[in-house]
């Protein structure tokens, strides 16, 4: 049987880009060949043992709003019960919950993903600049957020909330050491 991408005179054949997806008998078994470890572009990517920038932006505002959203549906869930007068109709309470708890859900929500993003946008940014990934990282960023958070209230507020951003990364930072050493998971 004579191969038809040859032309009849053997001086050029055709081109078929699928010739090396066609299975063989010795290429069959390299099929099920798949790497084991993460494959990189740049061998310095490959020691590096954390998360991209846009895995931690997307990350870091994700579970905040998250929480946010979860926190806030509670708490407007129970305004929304408190709040229902002796004469209301069901349907008139479960609107009021249904009200209260989407919006104070959604303002919750919110602000915290937008602190998640200034978060680690500043984490990220920092540890670009110093080139190294420890704890003072997480403390000067979350000390960033709080004044870049609130640095339209003032230069007070903004040092407030920059001291309380800096000391709740801290805390966090601390407890996790703690966990890694005493809690063996």
């Amino acid at each position: 049987m004579e191969d038809r991408r040859v032309s009849s005179d053997g001086k050029y054949r055709l081109y078929d880009p699928y010739k090396e997806l066609q299975p063989t008998a010795s290429n069959a078994y390299n099929i099920y060949k798949l790497p084991t470890s993460p494959e990189f572009l740049f061998s310095e990517e490959a020691v590096i043992n954390r998360r991209s920038w846009g895995e931690n932006l997307q990350y870091y505002t994700g579970c905040g709003y998250a929480g946010g959203a979860i926190t806030g549906g509670a708490k407007g869930l129970i305004q929304g019960l408190t709040a229902s007068e002796h004469g209301d109709t069901m349907k008139l309470r479960v609107s009021r919950v249904l009200n209260a708890s989407g919006h104070t859900g959604r303002r919750y929500g919110n602000t915290l993903g937008v602190i998640g993003l200034l978060y680690a946008g500043l984490e990220s940014s920092i540890t670009a600049y110093r080139d190294t990934d420890d704890i003072a990282n997480s403390i000067v960023a979350g000390l960033g957020t709080g004044v870049l958070y609130k640095m339209a209230s003032g230069p007070r507020s903004a040092a407030l909330a920059g001291a309380i951003g800096g000391l709740a990364v801290g805390a966090m930072m601390a407890g996790k050491q703690a966990l890694k050493r005493y809690v063996p998971i």
